[in-house]
């Protein structure tokens, strides 16, 4: 148990630090880390990518918290954002547990895969859209955060990934899509993880020490870890290369993704 503890310190060490550097969430590390580590530890593959999914978001509630109170310290949250995405966000997410739930572990593999290789490629080549002219409306901001609630929580992310382009494109500075972004992962991963420890209560395959689909383990380790690790990160974005940095993990995700589209179609 110590060196299962000590493996996940330092995935949640990483996480902090990528969250930091480059304004993600970290579940697009904590994810595929620990598909890896539960594939080591020998665990069922009927449920271990849903247990990546649902512990990611889990440490998400937690990691976001302080994010989204540095931003509002800053007066840059938008709330009249928030409030309507925040409606579609919870629905989203409860509706993408179920979706996710319903995948077998290998198809759910290839969309994280399929989605990993797209972020890939826009962190590659800096690919924005342009911001728009009209701020969206109470009812499109509801449609809007139902869809990417739905997608966050299938694929274990805060949503920053796609409300951040979002929001931008729809005639929001840059300053306020990521600190609204921030506040949007909160409900994902609340709701997220509530679900998932829901429809995996009880659950056959599951190791011990897991509640309903997440696992505690790799919870408090990573939790432990990044809440040290993402300031230490933010530090290290105004100092180093960060083009170079984003390159580099980019590429980190390529190879993940072809990792997992390889092995599960061919």
């Amino acid at each position: 148990m110590l060196m299962t503890l000590a493996l996940y310190l330092i995935l949640g060490a990483l996480a902090g630090i990528v969250a930091g550097l480059f304004g993600i969430g970290g579940g697009l590390l904590i994810v595929p880390v620990l598909i890896f580590s539960f594939e080591l530890q020998g665990l069922s593959t009927a449920v271990l990518t849903h247990m990546a999914v649902a512990t990611s978001l889990a440490t998400i509630v937690v990691t976001s918290t302080s994010s989204i109170l540095a931003h509002h310290k800053r007066g840059a949250v938008d709330w009249g954002l928030f409030r309507p995405m925040a409606a579609g966000l919870v629905l989203g997410a409860v509706l993408g547990v179920n979706t996710a739930v319903l995948l077998p572990g290998p198809v759910l593999q290839v969309l994280l895969g399929s989605f990993v290789l797209l972020v890939a490629v826009q962190m590659l080549f800096n690919l924005q859209p342009k911001q728009g002219a009209q701020a969206p409306k109470s009812a499109e901001l509801v449609a809007a955060g139902g869809v990417i609630g739905w997608a966050s929580s299938i694929f274990g992310i805060g949503g920053g990934t796609l409300s951040v382009p979002y929001l931008n494109w729809r005639n929001q500075a840059m300053r306020v899509a990521v600190a609204t972004s921030a506040a949007c992962g909160l409900p994902i991963a609340m709701m997220g993880a509530t679900t998932n420890i829901w429809v995996g209560w009880g659950r056959e395959g599951l190791p011990e020490w897991s509640l309903g689909y997440v696992y505690l383990p790799a919870f408090l380790g990573i939790v432990l870890a990044s809440s040290f690790t993402a300031k230490l990160g933010a530090r290290w974005a105004h100092t180093l290369p960060q083009a170079v940095l984003k390159r580099c993990f980019a590429i980190f995700l390529f190879l993940v993704a072809l990792r997992f589209l390889g092995s599960n179609l061919f």
